[in-house]
């Protein structure tokens, strides 16, 4: 009989560090088809659209403002609180986002993968692309709003600072983005066999926002044990950084934030093994 020779033999790669960067080029196509899939099917079917991307955000600083400004009358460090809770509600969204569609990569998925092969980690890639888009339209907004303070003058009247950090500004959403990949895909790969993860991890991003300097400044933390251990949380010395160079307030530290590189290679390096390994056999499970 006849020997049949094959195109294209797809199996499993054994290394578990495993990363074929030419096959994910050769599958850019579908790449972009599947982010401008998420992109459009996020408000889909609703009246206002694309605008929801502009509304949310600006509603959260809304009541963000009443209640943390207003009632509780947690600072800011000087920064008018508009640009303030914007900046952080818009840095922590992306990385609570890309956490989140991350660690549903497998579950959310699994019909697409059983059908057609392309190589799996495409997709946590795709949800930390789809959100890094909504997350240039939030800072658009905020933009607008420090152009127009930058113009009239902030109520304090303490002038806004730009410092040269901003030239890390790319650097410091990839430490997020990748940070988020590692957690995403060590929960994606923990949930093809235990479904209530998803559940727990929903309740950890929920809680962790409170741990992190997203509605209150680092500076008002004046507990020496309490705050070593708020910086402790890698997203601190990023968001600390970014407040940094946009506002000209925060605490920007080179120790810190070489901490949280490191912490996110190593949960990256794990959360890629992880994924290796339960890509080979999680149609079995999911």
């Amino acid at each position: 009989m006849k020997e049949e020779k094959w195109d294209l033999t797809i199996t499993p790669r054994d290394r578990l560090l495993a990363v074929d960067w030419k096959e994910i080029w050769r599958y850019r196509d579908m790449f972009l088809l599947f982010v401008a899939r998420n992109f459009r099917t996020a408000y889909k079917q609703t009246i206002l659209g694309p605008l929801w991307f502009i509304i949310t955000p600006v509603l959260s600083v809304i009541v963000y403002v009443a209640v943390f400004g207003g009632i509780a009358n947690i600072p800011t460090d000087g920064v008018p609180p508009i640009l303030f809770y914007l900046l952080g509600i818009s840095v922590w969204g992306y990385f609570a986002s890309c956490v989140s569609a991350t660690s549903n990569s497998f579950v959310s998925n699994a019909d697409i993968f059983g059908k057609v092969y392309f190589p799996r980690i495409i997709m946590p890639l795709v949800a930390v692309t789809t959100n890094l888009l909504t997350f240039g339209i939030q800072l658009a907004i905020f933009a607008v709003f420090y152009i127009y303070y930058a113009l009239v003058g902030t109520p304090n009247g303490v002038p806004l600072e730009i410092h040269w950090q901003l030239a890390l500004f790319p650097l410091f959403v990839a430490i997020l983005a990748f940070m988020a990949v590692g957690f995403g895909m060590i929960f994606s790969s923990m949930t093809t066999k235990y479904r209530d993860l998803q559940i727990m991890l929903a309740k950890i991003i929920s809680l962790w926002v409170y741990v992190t300097p997203v509605i209150y400044p680092l500076s008002m933390v004046t507990n020496e044990k309490l705050h070593l251990a708020m910086s402790l949380n890698p997203v601190t010395p990023v968001m600390e950084a970014i407040k940094y160079a946009l506002l000209g307030q925060g605490q920007f530290s080179w120790l810190w934030l070489g901490y949280s590189v490191v912490f996110t290679f190593v949960l990256l390096v794990f959360g890629l093994m992880m994924f290796n390994k339960v890509q080979k056999s999680f149609m079995d499970t999911v």
